[in-house]
């Protein structure tokens, strides 16, 4: 192991976006286990401390990389395309539009069944990102076009945490 590695030489596992998370979750057990600050309790504190340093790196890979959003744009900075979210907000226009649609449909939504029909509605164009992530990172190598998807996933995140809000103002 190499602290200089990215997560996914870390990992061992190829530099793309789609992922096995099963493979993900069993390295990292095994990695864990390899870096445990206990199995160096005889070498003393600094060993444990740099095992430790280990360990939260292994969390931090993990972390990165089972969850598809965060990979996502953690390759599109590795081959550098920054996803810049804080500055570039820049969208499509008809993602904006859909975007609009979807803020009145949930200021609008008053029972349970119109909440869920959103979220239906948001989780299925969600997926949809997601594939076309996978077809610009995988097979096309456009980061920067990846890095605009990826973009317009962190507002389809937002909006999810929205929708759950929503569900609580109505008492579900």
């Amino acid at each position: 192991m190499n602290l200089q590695s990215n997560d996914f030489e870390l990992f061992g596992v190829a530099e793309q976006f789609a992922q096995d998370a099963g493979q993900l979750a069993e390295r990292w057990k095994l990695l864990q286990k390899e870096a445990h600050p206990d199995r160096f309790a005889a070498q003393g504190a600094a060993a444990q401390r740099v095992a430790m340093q280990w360990s939260v790196r292994i969390n931090e890979a993990y972390q990165r990389l089972k969850d598809p959003l965060k990979r996502a744009a953690y390759l599109c900075e590795l081959h550098g395309a920054p996803i810049r979210a804080e500055d570039n907000t820049a969208m499509p226009a008809a993602f904006l539009m859909q975007q609009m649609e979807w803020r009145e449909a949930l200021e609008d939504a008053q029972s349970a069944a119109a909440v869920d029909a959103l979220e239906d509605e948001v989780q299925a164009s969600r997926r949809t990102m997601l594939a076309r992530c996978e077809q610009l990172l995988d097979a096309e190598r456009n980061y920067a076009e990846a890095a605009q998807q990826v973009r317009a996933l962190m507002f389809v995140a937002r909006f999810s945490a929205d929708i759950d809000r929503r569900r609580e103002q109505l008492g579900q």
